[in-house]
């Protein structure tokens, strides 16, 4: 397993863990999932292109 299916695997779960579907999180807003969103898309743009 490389660093980068790694790195991707670790955003995954934080990106379910800031849903705000879950009784933790149900205060924060779609602010929090939403980054963790973009940064997931911009790091696997760079895995598929090679860069990472």
């Amino acid at each position: 397993m490389t660093l980068s299916t790694l790195l991707v695997i670790i955003l995954i779960l934080i990106l379910l863990g800031a849903i705000p579907a879950w009784p933790h999180s149900r205060g924060w807003g779609y602010g929090p999932s939403g980054i963790v969103g973009v940064i997931l898309i911009v790091l696997l743009i760079l895995v598929l292109m090679g860069r990472i």
